[in-house]
C-alpha cells in the first residue's frame, strides 16, 4: 500500500472527483467549526481597521453590515447547492461552464486561494519578524510547513484548527476591543471620523472590501458545505461565518483603531490586535500572542490551501493531499517575496473577476436549469455572462468608484446570464415554430 493510500485510510477520503455520500457527511457542529475558524482571523481585524481608518466608525460599520448580509445570502445559496448534490465547487462549475470549461473558473479561484495562502503566510512571517526580530524567511517557511500539515489532514484538520483558533480569538480579540474602547471611551469610538475625514472612503468601496475579503472562498463554499448533512445544517454553518465570525473579526480591528486614533495606522505592521497584545509588555502575554498568531493565521491558511488543493486536484485528476504538498511549496516560495504587500490591489481584482462566477452558477442551477448535470464540454453562454459581469465591474471601478464593484459584478453577471439564456430560448422556440 502506498504512503498516500495509508494516509487516506487513516485520515479519510476527500471526494475530489465525486459527491460526498450521505454516510460520510459531518455534524452541524463540525461544519460550523470549519467555517468559524476561517473568517475569525487577525486579517479580518486588519480589514476592519482599514475600513474604520478610511471611512470613520459609523460608515465602516454600515459597510460591514451590508457586506456581511450580502455574503450570508451569497455563500448560503452557493453552499446549499454543494450540500444538495454533495459536490465540491469544481464539480458544480462543471455543470455550468462545461466538462472542460470549468477549468477556467475553478483554476482561477484555486490560484487566487493559493495566493491567499501565500499572503497570510507572508503576514505571519512579517509580524513575527517585526515583533521579535526573527528571520523573516525562516519564520515564513516554518509557518508555511505547519499550515501544510493542517491541510494535509483534510476536512478533519480544518475542524480541529477551528476548535483551537476560535476560542483564542474570542478571548483575546474581545479583550483587545473592550480594553482599548474602555480606555478611550465608547463615545470616542463611535464618533471617530477616520484619518482623513475631509475625503473619506466611499461606502461602495468599503462594501467591496468587505465582500472581496472572502468572495473567492465564499464562491467555492461547496468544498466545505458538501460535508453538511442537510441544507439547514449548511445554512447554520454559513451563518457562523457570515455575519457572525467575519463581522466580529472586523469589529475587533475597527474598535481598536477608533479607540487608539493613531494618525496613520499601519494594520500590517503592529497597529493591530497582535501589536496591542505585545504593547502591554508582559512576558507571558507576548508568548501567548506568538502562539495565537500562528494558530489564527494557520487556520485561514489551511482553509485556503485546502480549497486550492481540492480545485487543482480535480483539474489535475489527482488527490488533494498530493496537490496540497506541491501547492504549499509554490505558496511558501511566493510568500518569501512579500506578496502580502499587494493586499488592497488583490481585493480589487477579486471584486471584478469573482462575483460573476457565483452569480452565473446561482442563476443557472436555481432558475435556468435546475438539476442540470455535467454534459457539454463548453458552455459559451456562461463565459459570455462572466465577461459581461467583469466588464461592467471594471467600468464601475473606473468611472463610478463610489459604487460597489463586487455587487455590480454580481448583478451584471447574473442579469447577463438570464438575458442570454432567455434570448437563446426564444430563438429556439422561433426556429421550432418556423420548422
Amino acid at each position: 500500500m502506498s504512503k498516500l493510500a495509508k494516509d487516506e485510510a487513516v485520515l479519510g477520503e476527500e471526494y475530489e472527483h465525486h459527491a460526498v455520500p450521505l454516510n460520510a457527511r459531518r455534524s452541524t457542529f463540525s461544519v460550523s467549526m470549519v467555517w468559524l475558524g476561517f473568517p475569525m482571523i487577525i486579517t479580518g481585524a486588519m480589514t476592519g481597521s482599514i475600513l474604520v481608518a478610511g471611512m470613520g466608525f459609523k460608515a465602516a460599520l454600515l459597510a460591514m453590515l451590508i457586506g456581511n448580509a450580502f455574503m450570508f445570502a451569497y455563500v448560503g445559496a452557493m453552499g446549499a447547492l454543494g450540500t444538495e448534490r454533495g459536490f465540491n465547487f469544481a464539480l458544480l462549475a462543471s455543470a455550468v461552464f462545461g466538462k472542460k470549461g470549468y477549468v477556467l473558473a475553478s483554476g482561477l479561484l484555486s490560484t487566487l486561494l493559493l495566493g491567499w495562502y501565500a499572503v497570510q503566510t507572508g503576514i505571519t512571517g512579517n509580524l513575527i519578524h517585526t515583533a521579535f526580530n526573527l528571520d523573516y524567511l525562516a519564520v515564513t517557511m516554518v509557518a508555511g510547513l505547519l499550515y501544510l500539515g493542517i491541510t494535509y489532514v483534510g476536512i478533519h484538520g480544518l475542524h480541529w484548527i477551528g476548535i483551537v483558533s476560535v476560542p483564542l480569538f474570542v478571548i483575546f480579540g474581545g479583550w483587545v476591543a473592550l480594553d482599548s474602547a474602555s480606555t478611550a471611551g465608547w463615545s470616542q469610538v463611535i464618533a471617530y471620523a477616520g484619518t482623513n475625514p475631509g475625503t473619506p472612503m466611499a461606502l461602495g468601496v468599503g462594501i467591496t472590501i468587505v465582500i472581496s475579503l472572502f468572495i473567492d472562498a465564499g464562491t467555492v463554499t461547496a468544498d466545505f458545505n458538501r460535508w453538511a448533512a442537510d441544507k439547514k445544517s449548511s445554512l447554520i454553518a454559513t451563518f457562523c461565518a457570515f455575519p457572525f465570525a467575519n463581522l466580529l473579526a472586523m469589529l475587533v480591528g475597527g474598535v481598536m483603531t477608533a479607540a487608539l486614533a493613531v494618525p496613520n495606522p499601519q494594520p500590517f505592521g503592529l497597529d493591530n490586535m497582535f501589536g496591542y497584545m505585545l504593547a502591554q509588555h508582559l512576558g507571558w502575554l507576548s508568548v501567548v500572542a506568538f502562539v495565537f498568531l500562528f494558530c489564527n493565521l494557520g487556520s485561514v491558511c489551511a482553509h485556503c490551501l485546502y480549497n486550492a488543493s481540492v480545485g487543482w486536484s480535480r483539474i489535475g485528476n489527482g488527490r488533494m493531499r498530493v496537490f496540497a504538498v506541491g501547492l504549499a511549496v509554490v505558496g511558501i516560495t511566493i510568500a518569501a517575496a512579500n506578496v502580502w504587500a499587494l493586499f488592497i490591489p488583490w481585493l480589487s481584482l477579486l471584486g471584478i473577476l469573482v462575483p460573476p462566477i457565483g452569480a452565473i452558477i446561482l442563476a443557472d442551477l436555481y432558475f435556468i436549469r435546475p438539476g442540470a448535470q455535467i454534459s457539454a464540454n463548453w458552455r459559451p453562454r456562461a463565459f459570455a455572462a462572466w465577461f459581461i459581469g467583469s466588464l461592467v465591474a471594471y467600468g464601475v471601478e473606473t468611472y463610478v468608484p463610489g459604487l460597489s464593484t463586487a455587487i455590480s459584478a454580481f448583478v451584471a453577471g447574473g442579469a447577463g446570464y438570464f438575458l442570454l439564456s432567455k434570448t437563446a430560448a426564444a430563438n429556439s422556440e422561433a426556429q421550432a415554430a418556423a420548422a
